[in-house]
């Protein structure tokens, strides 16, 4: 499609978990007079579900990032509830495609949501405002910076040139009367590139080093709200910091740093006062006593362990209880480890998947084999499947892997 520049205006998933393709792939595999023979045992269903799921994730990060077209919707519903809801998203981007045609036609400011524009196209096109709100510009004198926000929304085209805005309200007030809002009517320009503050991370505040935030560390905004007085003197952390006019200033909260953002000229040109509160010194963490390094250290990660292992109760096949919520627990932290890689987190995060799955045969046998005697054809679908499943963690060296 790519190679001959065909976009699709939707592209749908219907998203369905493995077992439920088992059930479904068994089901066609019982069909009589089939149309030809197809290799769909349980292993090679599963196989392929495997396959197409790590396949389709690059696919649909693709048309997430380039065209915002890919909806994902519940393959368990009804063909009636599929139909209607897939036609009710085909009628919003028909109405959307239809609104921009008659508006630019016109020359009417129209929306560009639903028309697949590409980020590329969008950076090439964007108006004199770049990625900030014209809207806030005009009335407020207010930078609000939109290109955290990947979606096209609130996004609109007027004379051939692409303007974002901050809301619903701000967009239909851009559409009623775009002239007010562009040059030459405007009444405030964008600053330089220079001068427009923008956000940092805290890797990029280190990079900086041995430039210091301003204000010796305090939340510029804070210390101006609270009227200068000594009490308003906060510190701000790392994670919140800004860099503006080659400073860099450090913010309270995040509602600080994006307020600073929106009035920069109101916050950075401040004077301390002579006496300032000390600079509290930092504690190390292994000079606390036992109790207090665990809190410090620990604390939150067996916590969400702890109530992870208590909100489902494992009982592993062929463990004891003790060992089961054991090694749960153990999964359960190395797969939410923050100081561990990527490539660590997502092997823990498959095994304790794997846990749970199997720890939910038991459950699901002893519901199943309840009564009396059924024979093989009156058996739910996937009862065979669990049942080998869960005698093969019998076999000595099973669980060798735990």
């Amino acid at each position: 499609m790519g190679s001959h520049s065909i976009i699709p205006m939707l592209v749908v998933e219907l998203k369905l978990d493995t077992l439920e393709v088992l059930k479904r792939g068994f089901i066609d595999k019982m069909k009589p007079n089939k149309p030809y023979l197809m290799h769909d045992s349980s292993d090679i269903l599963h196989s392929c579900t495997s396959s197409y799921k790590k396949q389709v994730e690059h696919i649909r990060n693709y048309y997430q990032q380039q065209h915002q077209n890919w909806f994902i919707l519940n393959g368990l519903k009804s063909k009636w509830w599929l139909w209607t809801n897939i036609l009710k998203e085909v009628s919003i981007s028909v109405t959307y495609i239809q609104s921009y045609l008659e508006r630019t036609q016109s020359g009417q400011a129209a929306c560009i949501n639903r028309l697949c524009v590409t980020p590329k196209e969008l950076d090439c096109r964007l108006g004199e405002f770049g990625q900030y709100c014209p809207v806030c510009l005009a009335l407020q004198h207010h930078l609000v910076d939109c290109s955290d926000n990947a979606a096209l929304t609130h996004a609109a085209e007027y004379r051939r040139q692409y303007y974002k805005l901050c809301g619903k309200n701000h967009l239909e007030k851009f559409l009623s009367t775009p002239d007010q809002f562009v040059a030459p009517s405007c009444p405030h320009t964008l600053p330089q590139p220079v001068l427009l503050p923008r956000k940092l991370t805290e890797i990029q505040v280190k990079n900086k080093f041995p430039q210091e935030a301003e204000m010796k560390g305090f939340c510029p905004v804070t210390y101006k709200d609270g009227k200068q007085r000594y009490e308003a003197l906060i510190r701000g952390k790392m994670e919140y910091a800004v860099e503006y006019k080659e400073r860099i200033y450090v913010f309270q909260t995040k509602q600080k740093q994006e307020q600073f953002l929106r009035m920069p000229e109101n916050y950075w040109d401040q004077k301390l006062p002579s006496k300032v509160p000390p600079l509290p010194e930092p504690v190390p963490l292994t000079s606390l006593p036992t109790l207090g390094y665990l809190e410090q250290g620990v604390a939150v990660a067996v916590i969400k362990a702890m109530t992870a292992v208590g909100t489902l109760k494992p009982k592993y096949p062929f463990l004891s209880i003790q060992r089961s919520a054991l090694l749960y627990v153990a999964f359960y932290l190395k797969a939410f480890n923050q100081k561990s890689t990527d490539i660590n987190r997502q092997m823990y995060k498959k095994k304790l998947a794997l846990f749970e799955e199997n720890c939910e045969l038991i459950p699901y046998l002893s519901s199943a084999m309840r009564g009396t005697y059924r024979p093989p054809g009156e058996r739910p679908i996937d009862f065979n499947f669990k049942l080998n499943r869960f005698l093969v963690l019998g076999v000595p060296g099973a669980n060798d892997f735990l």
